[in-house]
This record gives C-alpha cells, sequence and structure tokens, in this order.
C-alpha cells in the first residue's frame, strides 16, 4: 500500500536548478482536520502503551503522538518521562539502565496493566495493513543525544521494504531542541521535521527555514500575537499543529483555525464532535455568552502567562545544550531530491548510508542527503546537563508545568 501525503504544500524547481518555492497552505474545513492521539487514547489507558495505540486507531485517529527515549544499551523505549517513576513500577532515569534485564520487567501502574513498548513494535503496529494511513508525530526528547537514538531509528525504519513509500513519509520527528536538527537531516532524511514548543522566538531564530511544520502548545496561539504566527505561518507553506487539546470548547476553537492536526489524549471525542460538525457546521462555534468570554476564561491564554512560559521555556532549552545551529539548506533552498527526502514525499537522495543488515545494495536503504553538502559548523555535541544545568531545569519545571494542559484523571 503506498502512502499519498495530503496536497497542501507543493514544491517546484526549475531545470536550472533553482530554489524550490513553496505554496501558502489554505485554512483546512473541519473535515480535513486530523486528530493525533496523544501518547495514544491517554485519557482511558495508561499512556505510551500498544493498548493505548491501539486504542487510538480504534477510535478513528489519523496520527499518534508518542515520544522516544534510549536505554544505557541503545534499545529506543515509547515513553515521555526521562524517568520511570512517574507513570510506572520501575524507578530511575531510563539513560541509564537496560532494556535486557531491566526495563523490559517494568509494568505500568495505571490499569491495565501493560509493558513499555518498543519503538520497533510501535512501527510495526502501524505496517500492518489496516494501520497504515496513520501518521506517527515522535516527540524526540532533550534527554537523549540524537546521534545514538536517530541511527538506531534509521536502523529499525530501513528494515521494511519500500520504508520509502510506506513508511517514512507517515513520520514526523518533532525536535525540540536546534542541536537535533543536523543528526535529524544526516540519519533520518525522508523523515519530515516539526518543532514543538511555545516560544514563537525560539521558532523564527532557530527553526523556521529548518522545519516544514511546527507543533505549538494550543495557549500560545490565543491572542493577537498567536493568530499572527498561523497566518505568518501559512503564508509561507508551513503546518500548524496544537497540543495538548482536551476541552470540547477548545477542540472548536482549533478547528476554527483550520490547523493541520488537534492532539488530544481524547481521541473518541474529538472524533465525535468533528462529525456533529461536519453534519451541522453550526455546532462549530461556541455557545452564547462563552463565544465572548471564551478568550478570557482561562489565565494560560493571557499574554503574561506566555511571557512567563517563553522565559521559562528558553531557560528550560539552554539546560540541555548551547541553542545554536550550523548553516543547514532551508526547506526552500534544498535540491529537489533533498527536499522530497526531508519534507514531502521521499524521493532518494544522493549518498547512501551505512546500515547494520549489511545491505548496501538494497534500494530501499536509508540515504544521506549530500546534496547539497551540509556545511558544519563546529557545534557542542549533545550532552547531559552539568549539574548547575540540571538544578536550572528541576527549578525551571514546576513553573513551565502548570501552564500546560494537563491530562484528564
Amino acid at each position: 500500500m503506498t502512502v499519498t501525503a495530503t496536497a497542501t504544500k507543493t514544491t517546484t524547481a526549475t531545470a536550472t536548478g533553482t530554489a524550490p518555492t513553496v505554496a501558502p497552505i489554505q485554512p483546512r474545513e473541519p473535515q480535513d482536520i486530523e486528530c493525533w492521539g496523544h501518547r495514544g487514547a491517554s485519557a482511558h489507558l495508561p499512556e505510551n502503551t500498544l493498548a493505548s495505540f491501539q486504542a487510538a486507531i480504534k477510535e478513528g485517529c489519523d496520527g499518534i503522538e508518542s515520544d522516544v527515549h534510549a536505554t544505557s544499551d541503545g534499545v529506543v523505549l515509547m515513553f515521555h518521562d526521562p524517568t520511570l517513576d512517574r507513570t510506572t513500577t520501575g524507578k530511575g532515569l531510563i539513560r541509564e539502565q537496560p532494556w535486557s534485564g531491566v526495563i523490559e520487567h517494568v509494568r505500568t501502574t495505571k490499569e491495565p496493566v501493560q509493558p513499555i513498548p518498543l519503538f520497533e513494535e510501535l512501527i510495526a503496529l502501524l505496517m500492518e495493513p489496516q494501520n497504515q494511513h496513520v501518521t506517527l508525530n515522535i516527540d524526540c526528547k532533550m534527554q537523549n543525544d540524537p546521534e545514538r537514538l536517530f541511527p538506531e531509528m534509521s536502523r529499525i525504519i530501513s528494515t521494511y521494504p519500500n520504508h520509502a513509500s510506506t513508511l517514512s513519509p507517515r513520520i514526523i520527528l518533532g525536535l525540540w531542541h536546534p542541536l537535533f536538527l543536523p543528526p535529524a537531516l544526516k540519519y533520518l532524511p525522508q523523515c519530515r521535521r516539526y518543532h514543538i514548543g511555545f516560544s514563537i522566538p525560539i521558532v523564527k531564530t532557530y527553526f523556521w527555514n529548518h522545519v516544514e511544520g511546527f507543533s505549538m502548545n494550543f495557549s500560545l496561539l490565543m491572542g493577537s500575537e498567536g493568530q499572527k504566527f498561523l497566518k505568518e505561518a501559512r503564508e509561507n507553506g508551513k503546518e500548524v499543529t496544537v497540543w495538548t487539546v482536551n476541552d470540547g470548547n477548545e477542540m472548536r476553537i482549533a478547528m476554527q483555525w483550520g490547523v493541520k492536526a488537534v492532539l488530544t489524549d481524547r481521541v473518541g471525542a474529538f472524533n465525535e464532535l468533528k462529525q456533529e460538525v461536519i453534519a451541522d457546521p453550526s455546532k462549530l462555534q461556541l455557545s452564547g455568552m462563552t463565544k465572548y468570554t471564551f478568550p478570557w476564561s482561562s489565565w494560560r491564554y493571557y499574554a503574561l502567562s506566555h511571557v512567563t512560559i517563553r522565559l521559562a521555556g528558553g531557560m528550560y532549552l539552554r539546560a540541555h545544550g548551547q541553542m545554536s545551529v550550523p548553516p543547514l539548506p532551508s526547506t526552500t533552498q534544498l535540491s529537489p531530491a533533498s527536499a522530497s527526502a526531508s519534507t514531502e514525499l521521499a524521493t532518494t537522495p544522493v549518498g547512501s548510508a551505512q546500515n547494520t543488515n549489511d545491505n548496501d545494495n538494497d534500494d530501499n536503504a536509508i540515504t544521506l542527503a549530500s546534496e547539497p553538502e551540509l556545511e558544519r559548523e563546529p557545534i557542542p555535541v549533545h550532552r547531559n546537563p552539568t549539574r548547575r544545568e540540571s538544578i536550572t531545569a528541576a527549578i525551571v519545571s514546576p513553573i513551565v508545568s502548570p501552564l500546560l494542559p494537563k491530562n484528564p484523571s
């Protein structure tokens, strides 16, 4: 089965090799807005488990959002936190413990009790014939070293025949930190790249020219600055998704914005509302006085909270590595081959990457984008935070967390 991307963005180039141009994106109608299960169907099942992913697909999601961490023995897990403590019977940092003999025996504390799934298990689920319409949005957590994480993900993806047409175009690498951009292009050029964040200045400074979309905190887009950003992104052919939208009124507002996708723990509830709106467009509007009071109904929508989370979030990012990025080809400066490999439907670029399956002659092997050659400046390699930075992150996290939507109990 061949996956076809929605033709909302076109990339063209002349025969002389001039830079491609990107067409603006129009706001989507409700029937075209996708529903991505945030950590699966996590409202009623243990988050980031195969049971949660399967339930989200059954409830009609168009995509799954999940998170990745690498263990000390290099196994890639689907898990949100850097530590096991909050949701499982395990304790401590994932990166300091092996999968074999340790984490493989950890189980969720929420019922029904589940093991922690592997990246390869989720990929296998999405490669089942009935699931090959589902997008995978991977939140690449900053606590990982991308030079360890991405090669292993690339190896797993490469094991599937025709992955360049049936799998890679469905995978979105969600990147918080600019240090993840060069490794993403190096190891996974055929996957799409989005920035995940809550700061428009960070988007503009580090990510605007190097990703094709932005996964933004819903609250950030409330207000004039957020709406201006949404308009500018569309004019420049950039997709926008919003997280984490569990309230019915916020679902309606997100649909009014016409974003590409809504990330929600409540997949069934969102799809039910979407069908109601399609059948009766008047149900898209907020009722009664709510239509007037909604923008002021939560302090998370206020400009002061946006400034606070921007400052705190910036501190948190800097605690995980220097905020810099070397010169990279932008999404509108790539050659036709490289542009399609890193944005829309994958076209294999020049230059092959070595993989661990001894199939160097396999036409389906993931290849590196070497046209044009990436001019790399020395930048700090991803590292674990220093003690001072860890203390900063520990202070900032309680500030940031209350500003973000909570999962339903």
